[in-house]
């Protein structure tokens, strides 16, 4: 692999360059109207522009980006997360066009991208799932499952995913009113309203396994992620290790996520991720065929370069490791810092970034795309950067991470760097539940 389009924007971008040329490989940056300045634009080898603002216009535009690939003559596309990261007809046109797709092949994103696939597959590994049904799209077929099934429920989207496409159910009253709603919704947002059923466990916690694969064999995995603290489903704080944890349900979830990989023919950097119920029971609910948003807290405690590895795997290398080699070392917790207004509801707040000075010290990471003056794009994701702290005990990690907080300015926009403060005293007293944070806010 010599030359690499980076199908991306933002701080995923900006890591994805490092690691190309860590690798001693040239990165091209594709870049929308809204990012031509942009950071990561400037500190790639190369950039092409792929359209208009909007992301349909360009980071979602398919037909845009593999024309930018074949202009810019590189022989792979590294999609990043999100956008087109887990579109397996886009990876199969890369495939198409001669160019390597840096994650797995399109067959297994397929399959593991149809959520009620996903269920199968895991069930023929042998890793337990959430009580649920099978694929649905008419009204008296939901009604039989969820007989079964039990309430309270979960109506989700079969082609959902980052915790899009779910919509809660209490009865079948309920149901009936809610199931032509989500079937809506899904056809909208996923181009597809087939909808499953799936068992609500109230107090679960969110675990998460990152394993990688390669082409020789190899599959390991690099532990656990906590991943609970979250609101509206999308994920605001994480941590690895996950906080009192058994060890035996520790290896226990690793093995299960292993041995899901390995059936279902995984290449790349993935993430298994499982609910673990109070008695310490746990069960799959879907795998993500791309690199994460928080990866870092696995580099953090593990010494593994994630992007690296997947660069190493779609050039037809083997791991850099084995499973031996991989050791927890300390704590680590990533808070996404986001351009919204947490006491309006989280509204997202684009503007200009009059003022963005960074923490630093020992065990501070920090993973952003963006400096002052700087604009937040409506376009987009409202993320502007990840603020990382390993500590060599979960405790030094959250300290650490509030004196970062401390430490950091933000100007110009709202964030939630807010409400992380007042979020850290709470999180130091151990591990909490999916549900947890929208109680607290209250």
């Amino acid at each position: 692999m010599r030359r690499v389009l980076v199908a991306n924007r933002g701080e995923i971008a900006l890591r994805i360059i490092r690691a190309c040329h860590e690798a001693g490989v040239e990165a091209v940056a594709a870049y929308s109207d809204a990012d031509k300045a942009a950071r990561w634009v400037e500190l790639a080898d190369d950039s092409v522009h792929i359209g208009g603002s909007p992301a349909g216009k360009s980071y979602l535009n398919a037909d845009a980006v593999l024309t930018a690939a074949r202009q810019s003559d590189v022989d792979a596309v590294h999609p990043g997360y999100g956008f087109l990261s887990e579109n397996a007809a886009f990876a199969r046109r890369v495939a198409e066009a001669g160019l390597t797709f840096i994650g797995p092949p399109a067959d297994v994103i397929e399959k593991m991208g149809d959520k009620a696939t996903a269920r199968r597959m895991a069930e023929e590994a042998g890793v337990p799932v959430v009580p649920g049904s099978g694929p649905l799209n008419d009204l008296a077929a939901a009604e039989a499952a969820a007989a079964e099934v039990g309430f309270p429920l979960l109506v989700k989207a079969a082609a959902g995913g980052g915790g899009r496409g779910i919509r809660p159910v209490a009865s079948a009253e309920e149901l009936a009113d809610v199931l032509p709603t989500a079937q809506a919704e899904a056809a909208a947002a996923f181009g597809d309203g087939t909808v499953y059923l799936e068992r609500l466990l109230e107090r679960a916690r969110h675990i998460e396994v990152q394993v990688l694969a390669d082409d020789h064999g190899g599959v390991v995995h690099a532990y656990e992620r906590d991943c609970s603290v979250q609101r509206r489903r999308q994920k605001l704080f994480e941590e690895a290790p996950a906080p009192g944890l058994a060890q035996e349900v520790r290896e226990a979830i690793a093995e299960a996520a292993v041995r899901l990989a390995r059936h279902v023919g995984y290449r790349g950097a993935g993430t298994v991720e499982f609910l673990l119920a109070d008695d310490g029971s746990f069960y799959f609910i879907e795998m993500n065929t791309r690199i994460q948003v928080e990866h870092p807290v696995t580099e953090c405690v593990t010494g593994l370069d994630l992007v690296a590895e997947q660069l190493r795997i779609a050039d037809g290398k083997a791991l850099s490791v084995a499973q031996e080699d991989i050791v927890l070392d300390g704590a680590a917790v990533e808070l996404r810092l986001n351009a919204e207004d947490p006491d309006a509801g989280f509204r997202p707040a684009p503007g200009e970034l009059t003022r963005f000075d960074l923490p630093g010290g020992p065990g501070v990471r920090v993973d952003t795309g963006f400096v002052a003056g700087d604009r937040i794009s409506p376009f987009y994701d409202s993320m502007i950067a990840k603020l990382i702290c390993w500590g060599a005990t979960r405790d030094e990690a959250l300290s650490r991470a509030r004196q970062a907080l401390a430490e950091l300015r933000v100007e110009g926009v709202p964030t939630t760097a807010s409400l992380h403060a007042r979020l850290l005293p709470e999180l130091a007293g151990g591990p909490v539940h999916t549900r947890w944070l929208e109680g607290w806010l209250g």
